[in-house]
């Protein structure tokens, strides 16, 4: 007997009859002989519901109002699939998020898993129950309701399966595994059997929507074996390891991310000390900054971009502007209409050619590069928005066809 940690993502729960077929997979799971964990997301569009809703009333709600708000909606689903799995005669019970032991910091609608406190779950599993956790949400210290961000239940499977030693930890989607590019836009796009912890994670972060990039850190921290595998068609997923044992294929990915500003700041002084004031402002306020591109000093004077994600834009113009005593700069421009592509592959490292290829690709369809990014296993780069498609397409044929 194991003990398995099912996540399933609200396309999987949208209605009654997706309810009734994860219902089915926990059942089969746990009559082969496993314990099983199911965390659950919000039923299909759910979240982006309540947002409007929100909308309706405030153009500014508090990040603690709309945390109390968004946690609703895996409350509906993690009580549905309980009813679900109790009409099939399966011994379960629902949990939220902080009755599963989930204590978080103070950081609303982003918060982090400070402590997790797994003596209810494990109570009910030796009571012999499927045990049904509300994924993307926890209790911090003032006993209020956070959520952990976008992809947060993925990030509460992961943990839960670490905090409990399962055996595996599976993430069922609409998709059947961890693909070469997103299979609904790229039809050459083939699915990956392996993949490592620091590929997964790359791609990840920089845009491929399959898996969280904090739950892939925390796999990798506890080192939590991952399978990614569809919720619709029963074959097997892409598993997410330390090490694969397959060898020969450079990229294992080509990935988009929309969701990205640039923001300069023009006439920065050319003297030590200003990239820092710069970025511990931002830091102050939670804003993540990715590629960074500095000019050559002129006359004392230099500029400066960096990409945000596109949601903190505004916020990083705010604190920039407040503070351009301490900065001393000229004008601060945001472009908003920015995507950035990106290959990965633990292969790069032993090849040459590979950005020579990857640029040869953009040439190719006349697609102008803005910023460069890369690291031993990534290269990114930054164009227009309305070319990433098409850069996407062209990249993944030049290294994968």
């Amino acid at each position: 007997m194991g003990l398995i940690v099912q996540k399933f993502g609200g396309s999987s729960v949208k209605d009654r009859d997706r309810i009734f077929n994860v219902a089915r997979i926990v059942m089969n799971t746990r009559n082969a002989g496993n314990d099983v964990v199911v965390v659950v997301s919000a039923q299909g569009d759910t979240t982006d519901d309540l947002i409007a809703k929100a909308a309706e009333i405030t153009f500014d709600p508090s990040h603690r109002e709309m945390d109390m708000l968004l946690a609703a909606g895996e409350e509906i689903s993690i009580s549905l699939l309980t009813m679900a799995l109790q009409e099939l005669g399966v011994s379960a019970i629902s949990l939220t998020g902080w009755q599963a032991g989930f204590n978080t910091d103070r950081a609303y609608s982003k918060a982090r898993i400070k402590r997790l406190d797994t003596e209810r779950v494990e109570s009910e599993l030796a009571r012999n129950r499927v045990v049904v956790v509300a994924g993307f949400q926890g209790l911090n210290r003032s006993d209020d309701i956070t959520t952990l961000g976008r992809g947060g239940s993925d990030t509460s499977a992961v943990a839960l399966a670490a905090a409990l030693h399962a055996d595996r930890c599976q993430i069922f989607t609409d998709v059947e595994g961890v693909y070469t590019a997103d299979p609904r836009k790229i039809p050459k796009a083939t699915k990956l059997k392996e993949i490592t912890f620091d590929e997964m994670l790359e791609l990840a972060s920089l845009g491929a929507q399959v898996l969280n990039n904090r739950s892939v850190e925390l796999a990798k921290k506890y080192n939590v074996e991952l399978e990614v595998i569809s919720s619709i068609n029963p074959v097997p997923g892409t598993v997410v390891k330390e090490e694969t044992k397959v060898e020969g294929m450079l990229i294992k990915g080509v990935a988009k991310d929309t969701d990205v500003a640039v923001l300069t700041v023009k006439d920065v002084p050319d003297v030590p000390g200003m990239s820092f004031k710069i970025f511990s402002l931002l830091a102050q306020k939670n804003i993540n900054v990715d590629i960074i591109l500095q000019t050559t000093g002129r006359d004392g004077k230099k500029d400066m971009s960096f990409t945000v994600p596109l949601g903190d834009a505004e916020s990083a113009v705010a604190a920039l502007k407040n503070a351009t005593h301490r900065i001393g700069g000229g004008d601060i421009t945001v472009d908003k209409t920015c995507a950035k592509v990106s290959i990965v592959g633990a292969g790069m490292q032993s090849h040459s050619g590979v950005a020579s290829t990857m640029f040869e690709a953009l040439f190719n369809q006349n697609i102008n590069i803005k910023m460069i990014s890369t690291s031993e296993i990534k290269i990114s780069v930054i164009i227009d928005e309305a070319d990433a498609d098409k850069a996407v397409a062209a990249i993944h044929d030049a290294f994968i066809n």
